[in-house]
């Protein structure tokens, strides 16, 4: 079972890069020679490995929110949003008190972020339990209202003063007090213990989900809500919880970003993290562990297709297009893998073709 799971992951990965090569060869360029630097240089000295991991520390928090909605059953695509509000709100509080001691100001500034990005996502949760609202849609349109809002704070009350003073205008908030910046785990580079804080809580969301009660009725509404109802399970209020817990690890995703990465909240500071998480948290099969060196792997991915763009002059929007077929591939490969009776019927077809060609 593990093995073909492998098989079929590994199957359409290597299936979006080969279609991924197409457009590679129509920007007239070396699709061999483009692989070659995505694959190997987030690996090729120290700054490219920890740049792996800067980049797999969002992926990881955000896709065990992932996990955790969609064992309950809630198709959470909103990430993306939950990450700038956590973000936006860590580094508003962060700002407006500069003064207090960093022993004091750092946790609160923790739960600012999560308590923000829970929030967010309960309102798609509670619209989904209450209202039977869709939470694909409820969650891309709350994707696009964090996104504005965001954007109207950075460039407007939360700008950077030396912005507006150098009439330069970058919408940017100003630098978080250094009481509140986490700790960088290699000098030099930009990898912090946001990194080691993610691990952790992998292990918790793994213990929480398969060896508590909480997380026993999380799953159980997931797998069936009319019968989790039927054994007195609280079917909207898990829900509801579910989105929340999600929120609350998105939003943690942009704390680390602002206290651990750019010291500061900033324009684009989620790199589509919240969609990239979803493929990761599906590479991983929806586990808390599993999800670890699936994050790494599209870590690693994300900043070879960087990598690539400048060693082979890639048009931005090609890298785009691959990683979308990434996407894609992933997420159409899970029905081979919840139905394996499909290569008996394709190994039939074909075999009755090669026959009757014969």
């Amino acid at each position: 079972m593990k093995g073909r799971t492998f098989f079929v992951l590994l199957a359409a990965l290597v299936g979006a890069l080969a279609i991924g090569a197409l457009f590679i060869l129509l920007a007239k360029s070396d699709p061999i020679r483009a692989y070659k630097v995505m694959l190997t240089g987030p690996f090729s000295s120290s700054f490219g490995f920890t740049e792996t991991l800067v980049r797999t520390t969002p992926l990881l928090l955000t896709g065990l929110g992932i996990i955790i909605s969609f064992r309950c059953g809630v198709l959470n695509i909103g990430g993306e949003g939950q990450i700038l509000i956590g973000a936006i709100a860590s580094a508003g509080v962060a700002l407006a008190m500069p003064n207090l001691p960093g022993v004091v100001l750092f946790p609160l500034v923790l739960l600012a972020g999560a308590l923000a990005g829970g929030l967010w996502g309960a309102i798609a949760g509670v619209l989904k339990a209450r209202l039977n609202v869709n939470e694909i849609l409820s969650t891309v349109m709350l994707n696009q209202i964090a996104a504005q809002l965001y954007l109207l704070l950075i460039r407007g009350i939360l700008i950077d003063p030396q912005e507006v003073t150098y009439g330069t205008g970058v919408p940017q908030t100003a630098l978080v007090t250094d009481v509140v910046w986490m700790t960088r785990l290699i000098p030099g580079s930009r990898l912090s213990t946001g990194f080691i804080l993610a691990i952790v809580l992998a292990i918790a969301v793994y213990y929480l989900l398969m060896h508590t009660t909480i997380g026993y009725r999380l799953r159980a509404v997931g797998a069936g809500p009319q019968a989790a109802r039927y054994a007195g399970i609280n079917v909207p209020f898990y829900m509801a919880l579910s989105m929340f817990l999600a929120g609350a690890l998105a939003g943690l995703a942009g704390t680390v970003e602002v206290l651990g990465v750019h010291h500061r909240a900033l324009e684009d500071i989620s790199a589509g993290y919240g969609f990239s998480a979803i493929v990761a948290a599906l590479f991983g099969r929806l586990h808390p562990i599993g999800i670890i060196p699936a994050s790494m792997l599209f870590g690693a991915l994300i900043l070879g297709a960087d990598m690539m763009q400048r060693a082979v002059s890639i048009p931005a929007a090609i890298v785009m297009v691959i990683q979308g077929f990434v996407i894609l591939f992933v997420v159409a490969s899970d029905v081979f893998i919840r139905r394996p009776e499909l290569f008996g019927q394709w190994k039939s077809k074909w075999s009755r073709r090669s026959g009757e060609v014969s």
